[in-house]
């Protein structure tokens, strides 16, 4: 079986679907979710630098065509700084 590859919406990087953390815009409600759930997806690596640019610049919500609530991105942070990532640190 292939191996499926995503292409992160901030860096651009690509990389193995479980390299990175997935967001859903779930079909029908329009409702964004993490990793769950049918529907339109966006896939961004776990590390810093990624998602404060994809904050930043709304790249979550630009992708997924739909508004991201803020308490999204407070998991995401929380998930980030509970993981031991090597690459979690990039300036």
């Amino acid at each position: 079986m292939k191996p499926n590859y995503r292409r992160c919406i901030s860096c651009r990087k690509v990389g193995l679907k479980n390299e990175f953390w997935r967001i859903v815009r779930v079909f029908p409600s329009g409702q964004v979710q993490l990793d769950e759930g049918m529907g339109r997806s966006a896939y961004i690596c776990p590390n810093m630098s990624c998602l404060s640019a994809a904050q930043k610049k709304n790249k979550l919500g630009r992708s997924l065509h739909a508004s991201v609530p803020e308490t999204l991105y407070q998991t995401l942070w929380q998930r980030l700084s509970q993981s031991n990532l090597p690459n979690q640190i990039e300036l």
